[in-house]
């Protein structure tokens, strides 16, 4: 076994663990944080198939922006696991049927149903640059599909945004034009001292 095998191998036993610990830790700061490391494990990954665009927008992408995000809102959120495995029996059955089904196709795969030797990575020079190559693809054959998953992202932003501006009975609206027809009566009541009247 060859030392890239080793690597790969090491890499994917960290990064099948941390999955795991993700679902089975009750915390749900550690939780987030195995999954940091799943995301990291995973870029190391695709470094090893030579693409080098793919895992450094991983990192930066999730790991620098989605999960401390996610980290500050569990950390500052005071949730209360009990409500959230309340529900856990009950969708027990579920789980594990879509359990044992995934086990099952991927035991297929792994146990010869899958002709690997069509998906060996190309091994290519110095010279060869990963990002250009996607971009070439992305903006050529895929352009059409790129723009209709970018406005579908916008509808998603617009959408969050709107159901985040919800009206309250108890804010205060400031209305422009109320504040221009103000007068000084409306805002100042001139009280006479009576000590100084005596």
């Amino acid at each position: 076994m060859g030392f890239e095998k080793i690597i790969f191998y090491f890499f994917a036993a960290i990064l099948v663990v941390s999955a795991l610990r993700v679902i089975t830790v009750r915390n749900t700061v550690h939780a987030a944080l195995f999954l940091v490391l799943a995301f990291f494990t995973t870029a190391a990954l695709w470094l090893m198939l030579e693409a080098e665009f793919l895992a450094m927008t991983l990192v930066l992408v999730y790991v620098g922006a989605v999960m401390v995000l996610f980290l500050f809102v569990v950390m500052m959120l005071d949730i209360d696991v009990s409500v959230l495995r309340a529900g856990f029996t009950r969708y027990l059955p579920v789980g594990a049927t879509v359990a044992v089904v995934v086990i099952i196709e991927m035991s297929y795969f792994l146990l010869g149903g899958f002709d690997n030797s069509k998906f060996t990575p190309v091994k290519h020079g110095v010279e060869y640059s990963n990002t250009r190559a996607i971009g070439n693809v992305l903006y050529t054959d895929y352009l059409f599909v790129f723009e209709i998953a970018a406005v579908i992202l916008l509808l998603a932003i617009v959408a969050a945004i709107s159901l985040t501006l919800r009206k309250r009975k108890d804010t205060r609206y400031q209305t422009p034009g109320n504040q221009v027809k103000v007068r000084k009566s409306d805002r100042i009541r001139i009280v006479k001292d009576m000590d100084t009247e005596s």
